[in-house]
């Protein structure tokens, strides 16, 4: 049996105890930094031949040589050719339907002219270059590779550099289709922090870019936290998260399938149901103890459920999107009458899944929009990954005779005023006498 705890919002100290429950110790320990930080000081000073000596101690292959690391772009198309056909028209429908949201995010330029004639505005300009990250080997998601990489060639990024690691030299065939329906340009069969060391500095064989995205295990998030800064990353993101609200209208076995469905990543994950129905929530702990035992990842959803679960009864469905806020929950499902008009009670959440119909796993595969989301209460100030993480804003000013003048004025007065001279002097040169 799966022991979720059982909270009611109405009850002294529920808010200390939701925020016990919501808190979330991400932080790399010290041997792990010091681990990571001691394989980036390695790539950087030893390139490719760092690279494969850690290739070979923790993938368990022995790569001769760094051009042993290069996965050619025709091994992709074999394993797209070689897929079962059920397989590859998933593949095919899914990264449709997630090019065509990814189309609707592209930011175009804009500008305008003043009365003067100053012309202000602001140009958009895919990143030259992107690294994208992959899990390897059995831990392998075919779905991530579709969601960071096809907002990213939608973006018009020049070029897409993927990195996975591949223990024991295992090459999962579904990754390698899901990167030649997605357009990525170059594939190394490297993993780890050595392989975002790489792809932050450069080395002899694998490109430097200019942004690291994509999932991977502390190691990886720790690597990436470290070398922010030399390049962009998309996010450092904690376990996953689902938070249901249900008015007691829906199947209970269905919620508590959706519980599971994020309850089944790992002990950390996180899945939380609010209610007003104690009868409801009552059906849903039933439905958990039936269906668990059925479930391949059972041990696992049961250490999730223990450790970071909640069944929580509210007054009200207000009291609910209140909590929800405060939440700020990776995924939300909405699983209540008139979901839609309820969706505007929310102001922080990853992605809102409206109606009894909209399981969360539709958004993990195949709906459309991005399905990595912002964790840990970090919805409050932070956005699902999209084209517009791979795109940057330019700002553009040409000021016209007339508008020299008249923001020379304003802006000498402020840089005097700063104490900044020569920032006065150079707008006072423009000045109509």
């Amino acid at each position: 049996m799966a022991e979720s705890r059982k909270l009611d919002a109405s009850a002294p100290g529920f808010q200390q105890q939701l925020d016990e429950l919501l808190a979330w110790e991400g932080v790399s320990d010290q041997s792990v930094n010091d681990t990571v930080n001691g394989i980036i000081a390695e790539i950087r000073a030893r390139g490719d031949e760092a690279l494969v000596e850690f290739t070979n101690r923790f993938d368990g292959w022995q790569a001769g040589s760094a051009a042993d690391l290069e996965i050619p772009l025709s091994r992709l198309e074999q394993a797209w050719n070689t897929i079962p056909a059920d397989q590859r028209e998933a593949l095919e429908a899914a990264a449709a339907r997630i090019r065509a949201y990814a189309e609707k995010q592209k930011m175009s330029g804009w500008e305008y002219e003043e009365a003067d004639g100053t012309l202000l505005g602001q140009q958009v300009t895919p990143l030259d270059r992107v690294g994208l990250y992959v899990p390897g080997g059995k831990a392998a998601y075919p779905s991530s590779v579709l969601m960071n990489a096809i907002p990213a060639k939608v973006a018009g990024v020049g070029q897409l550099v993927m990195v996975v690691p591949t223990p024991g030299g295992e090459l999962n065939e579904l990754v390698l289709a899901a990167a030649h329906v997605s357009g990525v340009d170059k594939v190394f069969a490297v993993g780890g922090a050595q392989a975002v060391a790489a792809l932050a500095y450069g080395t002899e064989t694998i490109p430097a870019v200019d942004k690291i995205v994509g999932p991977g295990n502390i190691y990886v998030a720790t690597a990436k936290r470290a070398v922010f800064g030399q390049v962009g990353i998309d996010m450092v993101a904690g376990p996953s998260e689902i938070l249901v609200i249900c008015d007691g209208g829906t199947d209970p076995r269905w919620v508590a399938m959706d519980l599971f469905s994020q309850a089944e990543h790992d002990e950390d994950a996180q899945s939380i149901l609010l209610s007003p129905d104690a009868g409801f929530i009552e059906k849903v702990e039933a439905a958990i103890d039936e269906l668990l035992p059925s479930m391949e990842r059972k041990e696992i959803i049961a250490t999730a459920l223990r450790e970071r679960g909640a069944l929580i009864k509210v007054r009200d469905l207000d009291e609910a999107a209140e909590i929800a806020n405060h939440i700020a929950p990776e995924h939300l499902e909405l699983s209540v009458e008139n979901a839609r008009d309820y969706a505007r009670k929310i102001r922080h959440a990853g992605a809102i899944f409206m109606g009894r119909y909209t399981s969360e796993p539709l958004g993990d595969y195949c709906a459309g929009p991005n399905h990595v989301l912002p964790t840990s209460r970090t919805a409050r100030f932070s956005s699902p990954l999209g084209v517009y993480d791979f795109q940057k804003r330019t700002s553009l000013i040409m000021a016209s005779e007339a508008g020299a003048d008249t923001l020379g004025r304003i802006a000498s007065t402020l840089a005097r005023g700063e104490g900044l001279t020569a920032h006065a002097r150079s707008a006072e040169y423009r000045l109509k006498p």
